[in-house]
């Protein structure tokens, strides 16, 4: 059981003075600060087990690409005009959070306890986090082994969030809520949950592979998010369908693929518990797909690629606190569930309440991690793994009662704090794009570049109000605007 280019110069002012750049300089300061201290180099003794050290290195490459996977399914959800944007914001948390874990995220979230609530600075810069296993949470592979897989979750839950502001949110709006969220968020709930001491993890509460962790809090915030930010100018206006269907789906599959890792991985070794956590993952997510279809088939007449894709995802999120305390007859139960109680949340609940939840990130990971935590406490036995808790199926109801508990304080804490980070990020920067920055399309607003140039360009002549057909004249009547002629070269065609 696991407790387990973009540039910098602008024609305005330099980004060291701007809040983004300020916060950007302090994480590489601290990363210089602490490669002066003394690291952990103890040498492996006997205790590492090195097909379980094998095991979780691969695991920790399958959920690494999880996000790239992500960037892809977010990436072909989009239209044309943001799809670099998307697959930025993606890149972007890997490069953050990578950071962020080594210097201060991964001692918050698994460091020693302090007050049931948060771990310590203990391990700063990986200080202690060496090659001996750490007993309390994986026995069999080096401390750092562990750390580096549980980096790999931290990464991904920010860039789940992207799906819910889409096409709208600034760039340094979103490094600057991504560190602090990660921070603030991210790593407490990782400890209530994980951590030695955390206060859900010693009132008994299930979470395999971080269905409360990840999924719940990425879904609640994404909705938060998207209330806060309100709704794209187009929606409701006009249809916004997906660019590319087949990119989505292929970022559908290196999700599925990279989830063995994320689950079977959670059993932090190569043994019974990591099978039975493949098995019942996959389940779910063919069981999920079929729910999903059905509810489609029923509401609009006919199944899609994208709801088959979507399914997947939501049977993968549903099963992943249950994966290694489940049965596989039990996977069926939770993935079919959940394929349908999130199609249902996605086409029938967000239409009628009116929330532009863009790709919907609450709709798939808020809804689907919410149901898989309460299964867990439904369809958990002991039979599976003798180290969680029997559930209400078995004659327990204390462990429905607990991860009832522990839904709600994800729910409660995620949504409070993310609304205060909003709230402090637009005091410093301003979170959304301007209409005629949103019009244009974040590739081109906020990075200067288009994936498909063309249209891209097409859709900066909408934006400007004027038809202009030479590339470079474009791009330099866009720069210009922005207060960078320099700039314009960048874009220039020849």
């Amino acid at each position: 059981m696991k407790h387990r280019n973009i540039g910098i110069v602008s024609g305005r002012s330099n980004i060291l003075l701007r809040p983004e750049g300020t916060a950007l300089f302090l994480v590489l300061f601290l990363a210089a600060g602490t490669v002066l201290a003394r690291p952990a180099l103890a040498a492996a003794g006997d205790a590492v087990d090195t097909g379980d050290t094998a095991f979780l290195l691969v695991a920790s490459a399958l959920v690494m690409l999880m996000t790239p996977g992500l960037a892809f399914f977010y990436g072909g959800m989009v239209r044309q005009k943001n799809v670099l944007g998307i697959i930025m914001q993606c890149l972007a948390a890997m490069a953050l959070i990578s950071v962020q874990w080594v210097l201060w995220g991964y001692s918050l979230a698994f460091g020693p306890d302090h007050l049931h609530l948060l771990g310590g600075l203990d391990w700063v810069g990986f200080l202690g986090v060496g090659q001996e296993p750490n007993p309390v949470y994986a026995a069999t592979i080096p401390h750092q082994v562990f750390a580096m897989f549980q980096l790999m979750f931290a990464i991904i839950t920010p860039a789940l969030i992207t799906g819910a502001s889409a096409e709208r949110m600034r760039f340094p709006a979103f490094l600057l809520f991504t560190l602090m969220w990660a921070t603030l968020v991210y790593d407490p709930l990782a400890h209530w949950v994980w951590g030695a001491g955390g206060w859900l993890r010693e009132l008994g509460a299930l979470d395999f592979a971080g269905g409360t962790v990840v999924h719940i809090s990425a879904g609640v915030a994404g909705l938060v998010c998207a209330l806060v930010l309100g709704r794209r100018r187009d929606y409701g206006r006009i249809p916004l369908p997906p660019h590319n269907l087949p990119m989505t789906v292929l970022g559908a599959t290196l999700l599925w693929f990279g989830w063995f890792g994320f689950n079977a991985g959670s059993a932090l070794g190569a043994n019974g518990l990591a099978g039975n956590a493949f098995v019942t993952t996959n389940t779910a997510a063919g069981a999920a797909i079929l729910g999903w279809l059905a509810v489609e088939w029923l509401l609009h007449g006919k199944p899609t690629a994208l709801g088959a894709a979507s399914g997947a995802v939501a049977g993968l999120v549903a099963i992943t606190p249950a994966a290694g305390f489940v049965t596989p007859p039990a996977a069926l139960v939770i993935g079919g569930i959940g394929g349908a109680v999130c199609c249902f949340s996605v086409a029938v609940a967000k239409v009628k309440l009116g929330y532009d939840d863009s790709l919907d990130a609450f709709g798939c990971h808020g809804v689907g991690g919410t149901w898989g935590a309460i299964a867990t406490g439904i369809f958990a036995t002991r039979a599976v793994n003798p180290a969680g808790a029997d559930g209400l199926l078995y004659g327990n109801v204390h462990l429905l009662g607990v991860q009832v508990i522990g839904v709600a304080a994800a729910w409660i804490f995620t949504s409070i704090v993310t609304y205060g980070i909003l709230k402090v990020v637009s005091l410093l920067t301003p979170l959304r794009v301007t209409a005629e920055e949103e019009e244009a399309g974040l590739d081109l607003s906020q990075h200067g570049e288009s994936a498909y140039p063309d249209t891209g360009l097409a859709a900066l002549d909408v934006a400007k109000g004027k038809r202009v057909t030479a590339p470079g004249e474009l791009a330099v009547n866009w720069m210009a605007s922005q207060g960078n002629p320099a700039g314009a070269g960048i874009l220039r065609q020849e």
